[in-house]
């Protein structure tokens, strides 16, 4: 595979295709850095260039790296990586998230209906994950098997949160609006009309899924996506007991309930529903809750569509009524179906031209110049401005350890509030070794010094009994010692002399030994002298070689009294 070698961020190695999505693909992966293996999520080519699936690609990012939960698949990096195709550059946002083993619900429900204290326990635990969530100001919006993982031991893990909303262009179908909106056997009813929905659109999707593992299967089916989202609006599901008969009319209740059309009409809250849910699972039929606390939250139910839905409803419902025929002529369907793909597609034209260029003037800021600044005050100025940072570490020669070597993107460039901004913060220059080069030419050594990356400084001589003129004795730093790659190196060469003193009047041994010693290293010629009487110790008279500097490995006469 082509990607199988691709590095992203200079950390990341993109491995093998392990799932397909609308609007992304993801990869096994491999955080170079900490050594663990990641699940790598990158926007499709063809979206990449859309400016919309970008922003709403980092809103996923920001949305679920905001929230550190058991049951939510965590976001640990995010970023741009820069393509380039012949002539024509591009750049490709990816997530690096949490590399989750198991598999997706949608797999185990393609197995059939499960028992009921399974789904129970499921369901729980996507609702745990709904209710920190919600508690974190985020709403999923596309609840479905298919964004929940189950792992080994039948922990949940719910992934993908912040979908897109955006249509790119006016020229998208509803299959691709509904698409982009969610999935439609899930979709609630208030998404299926075009109207904003809230934190009990989860909760209605969620009644779906759990629906479809108590029976296996949605609870409602059609040709298009059209004609399910229309069944989501004006059809009343059936009871699962009617399809699965080992679920209990305590588990019927809590479903049904999920699944009210009027969002004030179903739980108001995760926790509520999953109380229910436990209470349910107990063989018990829970008793109808407070909604006191979902007026609270939402306000107040609208009353004149309350009572003309209502209204609906009993006509629909109430078997007491005369008919003339069963359902609607099928004229009036698929008029209905007309309209509401009107509707969506008006909608979200006008949901466009209302976020777009007047958002991105309002709220959008220019990246200040963090060039040259701490990593902790250039991450502090981020949040600030209420954006992410993100630090990446690499060498550098000219930018002090721990200092900001650049910014993705760069100053002045305009982002949104929340998006991610990379930091490239200085490890210091690339360590090398000094070479020993002890012995060498003064030319060899620097030949040495430069093929590591390093220059060479100040020579100095220095006296020496046995190194050749002009070869090294030491370096300073000495060998071994780990540096900064262009570090200066100072040579220590030998001079190819040896001090002497004046050995006059000592005697011929102390002279003799002085002169031998491995630090002077002369070779010492005694020569008598009868003229002179002869004293104790046969003291030195004269010495050939004056006191001071002379050349290593000299001969040196002492004339010595010897009577």
């Amino acid at each position: 595979m082509a990607d199988e070698q691709r590095l992203l961020a200079g950390r990341y190695l993109v491995g093998d295709l392990i799932g397909r999505g609308g609007m992304a693909n993801v990869f096994r992966g491999t955080d170079t850095k900490l050594g663990r293996t990641v699940a790598i999520k990158i926007l499709k080519p063809d979206l990449a260039n859309d400016p919309a699936f970008r922003t709403r690609f980092r809103q996923e990012a920001q949305a679920a790296s905001r929230m550190a939960h058991p049951t939510i698949v965590r976001v640990f990096d995010a970023g741009e990586e820069t393509v380039k195709q012949g002539d024509r550059v591009s750049r490709e946002p990816f997530i690096v998230m949490e590399y989750v083993h198991g598999r997706t619900l949608k797999t185990v429900i393609a197995e059939g209906p499960m028992e009921s204290a399974r789904a129970v326990a499921i369901a729980e635990g996507i609702l745990t994950a709904l209710e920190y969530s919600h508690r974190a100001g985020v709403v999923h919006r596309d609840i479905k098997p298919g964004n929940v993982m189950i792992t080994p031991d039948e922990q949940v893990k719910v992934m993908d949160f912040g979908i897109a909303r955006a249509v790119s262009d006016s020229s998208s179908t509803v299959a691709q609006t509904t698409a982009i909106l969610g999935t439609a056997s899930y979709f609630s009813p208030e998404q299926a009309k075009g109207e904003v929905v809230d934190a009990r659109t989860d909760l209605y999707s969620t009644a779906v899924v759990l629906f479809e593992m108590l029976t296996g299967r949605a609870p409602f089916r059609g040709d298009t996506a059209v004609a399910v989202a229309y069944q989501h609006v004006s059809e009343t599901a059936v009871r699962p007991s009617s399809v699965n008969r080992k679920v209990s009319p305590a588990l019927d209740h809590v479903v049904m309930r999920g699944l009210a059309k009027d969002r004030f009409e179903r739980y108001q809250t995760a926790a509520d529903f999953r109380d229910d849910l436990a209470v349910a699972a107990a063989g018990k039929i829970p008793a109808h809750h407070n909604d006191d606390a979902g007026t609270a939250l939402f306000g107040p139910s609208p009353t004149a569509a309350s009572r003309t839905e209502q209204a609906l409803r009993q006509l629909t419902s109430d078997d007491t009524v005369t008919r003339t025929q069963r359902r609607p002529p099928v004229v009036w369907i698929w008029a209905g179906i007309a309209s509401i793909a009107v509707v969506l597609v008006a909608v979200m034209i006008w949901v466009m031209s209302l976020s777009q260029a007047p958002v991105l003037q309002t709220e959008s800021r220019p990246i200040p110049d963090l060039v040259g600044v701490s990593e902790e005050s250039a991450i502090n100025t981020l949040t600030d401005l209420d954006l992410v940072a993100s630090v990446v570490t690499e060498e550098s020669a000219t930018v002090d350890e721990g200092l900001v070597i650049r910014t993705d993107p760069n100053k002045d460039s305009r982002v949104l509030p929340k998006d991610v901004v990379r930091l490239y913060v200085s490890l210091g220059a690339a360590r090398v070794t000094v070479p020993d080069v002890t012995n060498k030419t003064t030319e060899q050594a620097q030949a040495d010094l430069a093929a590591v990356g390093l220059a060479s400084g100040s020579i100095s001589k220095q006296n020496s009994p046995d190194r050749a003129a002009g070869s090294v004795i030491s370096t300073n730093p000495a060998a071994a010692t780990e540096v900064a790659e262009g570090s200066t190196i100072n040579l220590v060469v030998s001079s190819g002399l040896v001090t002497i003193k004046d050995v006059r009047a000592q005697s011929l041994e102390v002279a003799t030994d002085l002169m031998q010693d491995p630090a002077i290293g002369l070779t010492v010629l005694p020569v008598p002298d009868p003229a002179c009487a002869a004293l104790p110790g046969n003291p030195v008279t004269a010495q050939s070689l004056a006191p001071g500097d002379v050349p290593q490995r000299s001969m040196i006469e002492l004339t010595y009294c010897s009577g």
